[in-house]
């Protein structure tokens, strides 16, 4: 039988609020959605993580300690991902929500097993909670989850339409990379993902791409192998 496509699609919080900031735009959400369904009718493995910055950035608060701060920015994805799964299901898909750790029947407890049970049952599927410890960052939870899963590569849909040598809000000159290696993105530190999330992709040879979030149907193209932006591969 043939292997079906499988991603895992970044969002981040704020892009989720719209021009609002903070909490949730519901009409932005329903347009990720409607894009994430094309894919997920066509046959492709859908899987999604959400970043909490839209509730909580508790790293620029030294009033807070570090591991709480972690813990509460782990609540603020798992509330994304209800709601998110919430609106997705709203227009018609099955979802399911895992987390590391257990958040009463609201959740359910990730297991790769059952995780993959979802995607062969056609459901779009969520990873709340990061690692389901402090000091590890969104960036590291997605090239977690995507390793284990087994995906094909990992897609982080951002503000920018893909990875550049500089910033092109500053500089008009800055120039984008069609293809880079994640070797290259460290050493150049461009910041793309985190160190460790860096290293953990490089390791288990898994692909990115990066593309603009405000593209039309980006995120529909970008799932079935059509990306504008920047794809990174994991020499």
């Amino acid at each position: 039988m043939e292997k079906k496509r499988r991603v895992l699609l970044k969002l981040s919080g704020e892009a989720l609020a719209g021009e609002k900031k903070t909490g949730f735009d519901e009409e932005t959400v329903k347009e990720v959605a409607r894009q994430v369904k094309i894919s997920a009718d066509s046959g492709v493995q859908v899987c999604i993580v959400i970043g909490g910055g839209n509730f909580w950035r508790g790293r620029s608060s030294n009033a807070i300690d570090r591991t709480k701060a972690d813990q509460i920015g782990m609540l603020a994805t798992v509330m994304n991902c209800i709601y998110v799964s919430e609106i997705f299901r709203s227009l018609g898909m099955d979802t399911e929500v895992f987390t590391p750790f257990a958040v009463g029947a609201m959740t359910k407890l990730f297991s790769k097993d059952e995780a993959v049970k979802c995607l062969e049952q056609g459901k779009v599927v969520f990873f709340a909670g990061g690692t389901g410890h402090p000091y590890f960052s969104t960036d590291t939870g997605i090239a977690l989850r995507a390793v284990e899963m087994e995906a094909d590569t990992i897609l982080l849909a951002k503000a920018v339409d893909g990875i550049y040598d500089s910033d092109p809000k500053v500089n008009p000159k800055a120039r984008k990379f069609d293809r880079i290696s994640i070797q290259e993105v460290v050493e150049k530190q461009l910041a793309v993902i985190d160190l460790t999330a860096s290293i953990l992709c490089m390791e288990n040879h898994m692909p990115l791409a990066v593309f603009g979030l405000n593209e039309q149907d980006a995120i529909a193209h970008a799932m079935n192998g059509e990306i504008t932006g920047t794809i990174v591969t994991a020499e």
